[in-house]
């Protein structure tokens, strides 16, 4: 799939509103330093005062003129960071202000072959509007390490359940580093997709490309695409989209309809992005063995293979909250 040409001007008319924005705020900064600090004033006419002075030195034959400017301009960027810290304020409290430093609020990256490329933070957005990310937001909110909780697990449920967040802190801080994959698998309720929804979270808030499809979103898709003639571009752009996504994080795997299509789907999907080395995150309440039984033998092998797995154990979580938030409206 690709974007409309509405939907990618409304998110360039984002990148110019969230430039103005800065802007904006940079001024109201640069005026509050005026107003503390007026010799900090004083110091940027000084640079242009000598930028003119020296130009003409070195019109009429100064060789030295521009090193004498840049020794100038240099000691004033030295008194004016000397003002600012003084004063309580942090030494770039006037630099530009970028919400992503990366391309400068642009939404592109200049490469080394001097040509343009789509930055994280773009591709991002338009991952949200084509796949609906919007639709995990409050899952994340909800779902995040800051919320994690370790009082509905005991004895060899726990240190499962502990082995599994190490697991999932170490994934996202090596996430740039180390290609990985994780297989969560074992009883319902477990925290399987909570733990899933902590690493996008991250991730997400890290600048990086995530998508998340529960199993059966992404086969009925695959299956719309594939089924329809006329859809042979859609079906293109969005296994693209699937293959190269930094993390894909398939959830609830089991639940969809399981045949022949969708084993030879999966396969395809866990190979390409084995061999571009794209993580993947699969949740699953399927045994090891149901796995291999439902599938076939190469996703079982795929997937022992490149991933790590992480068995999860306990009673149903989901339920044990909602029978404490019914006592506890009974005893309100």
């Amino acid at each position: 799939m690709a974007l409309s040409n509405q939907q990618y001007e409304s998110i360039m008319r984002g990148y110019e509103q969230t430039r103005d924005d800065n802007r904006y705020i940079l001024e109201e900064r640069r005026e509050e330093v005026y107003r503390l600090i007026p010799e900090y004033q004083q110091l940027e006419a000084e640079v242009g005062s000598i930028s003119v002075a020296k130009a003409k030195c070195l019109l009429d034959g100064d060789a030295n003129a521009l090193t004498a400017l840049h020794d100038s301009i240099e000691q004033i960027s030295r008194r004016k960071k000397e003002l600012l810290l003084a004063n309580g304020l942090p030494a770039d409290y006037l630099n530009p202000i970028y919400t992503c430093p990366d391309c400068q609020d642009t939404g592109y990256i200049n490469t080394e072959e001097l040509t343009k490329e789509k930055c994280h933070c773009l591709r991002q957005q338009e991952l949200a509007i084509l796949y609906e990310q919007s639709n995990i937001q409050d899952l994340l909110a909800r779902e995040n390490f800051s919320t994690l909780s370790y009082e509905y697990y005991q004895g060899e449920d726990l240190e499962r359940f502990q082995g599994a967040v190490k697991i999932c802190r170490d994934f996202v801080q090596n996430f740039k580093q180390d290609y990985r994959n994780l297989f969560f698998y074992g009883t319902v309720g477990t925290g399987k997709s909570f733990l899933s929804g902590c690493v996008a979270g991250e991730l997400l808030n890290a600048g990086h490309s995530v998508i998340y499809f529960s199993s059966s979103g992404l086969f009925d898709t695959l299956a719309r695409y594939t089924f329809d003639a006329k859809a042979k571009e859609s079906l293109y752009n969005f296994c693209e989209d699937l293959y190269n996504c930094e993390l894909v994080i398939l959830d609830d795997l089991g639940t969809e309809v399981t045949n022949s299509f969708v084993a030879s789907q999966l396969f395809s999907c866990l190979n390409e992005r084995h061999l571009r080395q794209k993580a993947t995150i699969i949740s699953t309440n399927l045994s090891l063995e149901e796995l291999r039984d439902r599938y076939s033998d190469r996703v079982f092998s795929r997937i022992t293979s490149n991933y790590t797995l992480c068995k999860l154990t306990g009673p149903d979580i989901r339920m044990q909250r909602k029978r404490a938030a019914k006592g506890d409206t009974c005893t309100r």
